[in-house]
């Protein structure tokens, strides 16, 4: 975990948490006295006081990449929804984490509820919006309890409700909506649906959400991480906060560190950090934790691609320098296995985990991810035919060019990373590739 001074006046320097910050210090997280102390609706204060336009620009500066997954650009999609028409436009914060390998938003959700709402207040106030939403994944009812204390003593401190800290008309409440544990409603419209009472699947686009999104509404959907960095960058300024990155992406990221680590967990880092830093020093990894050499590692959630250790020597954890490694930051997930996990035997998992979680709207989804998951078993059994390897290639094309959301589109991105470094695990799996013994085979 990052460390440095909190609180006071100093200005926020590298190697200083901004999301982790209160976490460990916060004796009750829902306290928004003891919020304010450590610099709580700091961010929130200074917005009203400036011009929205002024708020977009700070935005801008700070490029923050939104931390669900997709890495698209917060203040891009904040001015659009700026932009839109309409009197009535709504905030969602997606906190439906299903991502297996991914449990940063819980850790905010838990122990750091506000920084989440003000996010949301900030967001209320730039669009004029009247109503808030937080779609909570349905397996976190104790969480779903603390953050509604949070709501509830938010209101009562004046931060919601009407008439927010006297402004006249900035009316704005935010409602949990709690999910029933479909991977699917992830997909932000898939999330809207379920908030209207509908089934949890992924609505055609476009049009774009920030045009037409809840109850056919604007609406802005954003992750529980890029809400929490929104107060960060308004009490901070946009060049402080991107600072703490890159150029190519600001601020600080939540890793998720499991599978053979030492210290598994999860911590703060700055993007730009390397990547062997992460997987070997005390201060986070520490290494492998069986004592074998480390020998891939998934990116970014189950959806993500597969990296392999010895190609990643000289890797920068940040957004471009994963890009530049066929790789992607995703939710921040980073799942280490050792020389003992067989990639195929991995990949099993990943794609029974599709073929489970796939909504079935539509057939090359519904269909190809369970034709892939019996393809992927066959060469587990070494029962694969040589013709297997060019199919399993075409399935993954079909499947991720005609699928209807992200679900079906990202299937393939970690079965043709496998199959890119590994191609020799596949091989093995083929019948012919065991040896020909005269009268039998495997």
């Amino acid at each position: 975990m990052l460390s440095g001074a909190i609180g006071g006046k100093k200005m926020i320097q590298r190697n200083q948490p901004v999301l982790l910050e209160r976490t460990m210090k916060m004796k009750q997280a829902t306290n928004v006295e003891e919020y304010q102390h450590y610099q709580g609706f700091a961010g929130l204060l200074k917005a009203i006081e400036m011009d929205k336009e002024t708020i977009l620009a700070e935005l801008d500066l700070a490029h923050l990449r939104g931390r669900g997954g997709a890495a698209f650009p917060l203040g891009k999609k904040w001015r659009h929804l700026y932009g839109a028409k309409g009197d009535t436009k709504y905030i969602v914060c997606n906190a439906d984490e299903g991502e297996p390998g991914t449990f940063k938003d819980k850790a905010l959700l838990e122990h750091d509820p506000l920084s989440v709402i003000e996010g949301m207040i900030i967001a209320g106030f730039l669009f004029s919006a009247k109503a808030g939403y937080i779609y909570m994944r349905g397996e976190y009812l104790r969480i779903q309890k603390i953050f509604q204390e949070a709501l509830d003593n938010a209101e009562k401190a004046g931060f919601l409700g009407e008439n927010i800290l006297g402004i006249e008309g900035f009316n704005y409440k935010i409602t949990i909506i709690s999910g029933a544990g479909a991977y699917v409603c992830g997909e932000n419209s898939a999330l809207l649906n379920s908030i209207e009472g509908k089934t949890g699947r992924p609505r055609v686009k476009p049009p774009h959400l920030a045009d037409v999104g809840l109850y056919l509404k604007p609406t802005l959907v954003n992750n529980v991480e890029s809400f929490a960095g929104i107060p960060v960058i308004l009490r901070e300024g946009g060049q402080a906060y991107r600072d703490l990155g890159t150029e190519d992406g600001g601020g600080t990221k939540l890793i998720c560190l499991s599978g053979h680590i030492k210290n598994r967990g999860l911590y703060e880092v700055n993007l730009g950090i390397p990547l062997k830093e992460i997987l070997y020093s005390e201060e986070y990894g520490g290494g492998s934790s069986t004592g074998r050499p480390l020998k891939f590692i998934h990116f970014g959630g189950q959806s993500g691609p597969i990296g392999a250790v010895r190609n990643l020597e000289e890797c920068i954890y940040s957004y471009e320098g994963l890009w530049d490694h066929d790789l992607a930051i995703g939710s921040g997930a980073i799942v280490v296995m050792d020389d003992q996990v067989n990639i195929v035997d991995y990949l099993v998992s990943v794609a029974a985990f599709f073929a489970h979680e796939s909504c079935g709207k539509c057939t090359p989804c519904r269909l190809g991810t369970t034709r892939i998951l019996e393809l992927l078993e066959k060469f587990t059994t070494r029962s694969a035919a040589p013709e297997d390897l060019e199919r399993l290639e075409k399935m993954l094309m079909h499947v991720t060019n005609l699928s209807a959301c992200g679900l079906g589109q990202s299937v393939a991105n970690p079965m043709k990373s496998g199959l890119r470094y590994f191609p020799e695990e596949f091989e093995a799996g083929i019948q012919t590739a065991v040896g020909s013994v005269k009268g039998g085979g495997w």
